[in-house]
């Protein structure tokens, strides 16, 4: 299998990026005779017409949208995002840069670095590109002269150091491909590589490095008789069947018992490969759980310290409300504080800022209503990444990158970061002495009034006890909860904690369940901090005040 480099293209506009796209295509042989005939002038061919491939790309000779170009040397393939200058169209550049190996600045050796070239490059560090390399465009205009480029580098280096990378830095002429593919006769002072000697000598990652990370996309049902297959697509690490796996966030131990890929002779799978895995047990696996492997877990959390670059027309301010995205679990979540944001000119950060704006970059922090699983940005780029979506307009309008995360008590490791340890302290009780021992007892499929009658009954026998409805703590305390199965459970495990509050501070808590498991299951944390937990199914169908009380005599007595 062949070598192959994702790389991208990043600079102001007019620097010439479409015109060295076409140069390294036509270079490398990489264009088809119609499509070269096509931009063929009287002076040659227009090389930007080769990559610009929109109406309004032609028409106003900038690039709008990301285009991916695709070429080859004897060393490797090479995919090409040719992503926008303009300030206008930062975003794209987000999205060029989000999987790429290496990123190539351009620079008009006339104009020298601008604000756009260090917001690039920011960005393509932030992104966590690997390699960067810069093209001084454009020699041409000023006769090759080696003190032009000397300043030019000068100021890229600066930058450079300011982001703490290595950068190349090669003078070019993209025009007549001076220093691209074939080093050029009019820079005799340059002794270094051209372009694409360069390109071919960068190291790529090999696929599959890493701990094992599937984020499960799709839930196959199948017939009666067969069991469950969970496909999505590797972003880290291999599996094989054997392989003991977890599935977080629940935390569940199993074993892969079938692997199925598009190749059917193959029996070990690394990432990026789509698959689909059957497991040895029949757990409640859904779409948004991560098979990991059992000694390298991500971290599993609520809250995040992550960086932005902010796409939204409108202002980000501190509170505001937003859909996050994350591999395939879509949450609800909330940016509760900024804590700086990057100015451009001088690479600094502004700390405290009251509000993001369109193209701003800077670290905020996220909670969110559900678990996700995660790893911080610098150890996996797919589970350390996310996307945040305006809820009304349904428009992304933030990309973001985990740099520390808070794990939940028991669950998964710390993030790498600087303040990425510890743990979330646990719930404990805080009882006394009372006057009246406390329980929390769910009803497995008991309608409403069930909850009603059993706690007039107990409050007629003078037992303190309430109904805690999960439409009043939907109203309250999970209002920001919608209606996917994950926070269908999370509804579940917010009633389940109150219910343990109101059986610590002596009452019987009743609770609706909707079936045996999921009231084991909300039971289980009560139970484990040394309160009566009960789960009353009831005799042939919806348990009553008899099996209530008959449930609460037997847990009481033992």
């Amino acid at each position: 299998m062949r070598e192959l480099l994702r790389m991208a293209t990043a600079g102001s506009v007019d620097d010439g990026k479409s015109t060295l796209i076409g140069r390294l295509l036509l270079d490398t042989g990489s264009l088809p005779t119609d499509h070269l005939a096509a931009v063929d002038g009287p002076d040659g061919p227009d090389l930007a017409a080769l990559s610009d491939g929109l109406r309004a790309e032609r028409e106003q000779g900038i690039t709008i949208d990301v285009a991916y170009r695709f070429f080859s040397t004897a060393a490797r393939n090479y995919v090409l995002a040719d992503t926008p200058g303009h300030v206008r169209y930062t975003r794209n550049m987000v999205t060029g840069a989000s999987n790429a190996h290496l990123a190539m600045l351009l620079v008009d050796v006339r104009a020298g670095v601008l604000d756009q070239t260090r917001r690039h490059a920011r960005i393509a560090t932030l992104l966590g590109v690997p390699h960067l390399v810069a093209a001084v465009n454009k020699m041409d205009l000023v006769d090759f002269d080696r003190g032009a480029f000397d300043r030019v580098r000068t100021e890229l280096q600066d930058v450079a150091e300011r982001l703490g990378v290595p950068l190349l830095v090669v003078p070019v002429a993209a025009k007549h491909g001076d220093n691209v593919a074939v080093r050029s006769a009019r820079t005799p002072w340059w002794d270094g590589p051209t372009l694409l000697e360069h390109l071919d000598a960068v190291d790529v990652p090999p696929p599959g490095e890493g701990g094992l990370r599937l984020p499960v996309q799709w839930v196959s049902r199948p017939v009666a008789g067969a069991r469950r297959s969970y496909a999505g697509r590797l972003a880290a690490g291999t599996l094989r069947a054997g392989d003991e796996v977890v599935v977080l966030p629940s935390g569940a131990h199993t074993r892969v018992t079938a692997l199925d890929a598009l190749d059917e002779e193959r029996e070990t799978a690394l990432a990026p490969l789509s698959v689909s895995v059957q497991l040895a047990d029949d757990l409640d696996v859904g779409r948004g759980d991560v098979l990991t492997a059992p000694e390298d877990p991500p971290v599993v959390t609520r809250e995040l310290r992550a960086q932005l670059c902010w796409m939204g027309e409108e202002p980000l301010h501190p509170g505001q409300r937003l859909l996050l995205k994350h591999t395939t679990r879509t949450v609800r979540a909330e940016v509760t504080a900024l804590h700086d944001r990057l100015d451009p000119a001088t690479l600094a950060d502004v700390t405290s800022p009251d509000r993001l704006e369109l193209n701003d970059i800077g670290t905020v922090t996220v909670r969110t209503a559900v678990d996700l699983v995660v790893d911080a940005y610098t150890r996996n780029r797919d589970t350390g990444a996310f996307v945040l979506v305006d809820e009304h307009t349904h428009a992304t309008v933030a990309a973001g990158v985990v740099r520390e995360a808070v794990p939940r008590a028991g669950a998964g490791r710390p993030a790498d970061g600087p303040e990425g340890t510890g743990s979330a302290p646990r719930w404990t009780p805080s009882r006394a002495a009372r006057a009246h021992r406390g329980a929390a007892v769910w009803l497995v499929g008991a309608p409403p009034e069930a909850l009603r009658e059993a706690e007039a009954a107990l409050l007629a026998a003078g037992r303190p006890a309430y109904a805690v409805d999960p439409g009043n703590v939907r109203a309250g305390l999970a209002e920001d909860l919608g209606d996917g199965p994950a926070e269908r459970a999370e509804l579940a495990r917010r009633t389940g904690h109150v219910a343990r509050l109101l059986a610590d501070a002596g009452l019987v808590a009743l609770v609706a369940a909707g079936s045996a498991a999921e009231a084991r299951t909300a039971a289980r944390p009560a139970g484990e901090a040394g309160l009566t937990a009960v789960v009353v199914t009831g005799a042939g169908g919806a348990p009553g005040v008899a099996d209530v009380l008959a449930a609460l005599a037997l847990a009481e007595e033992a």
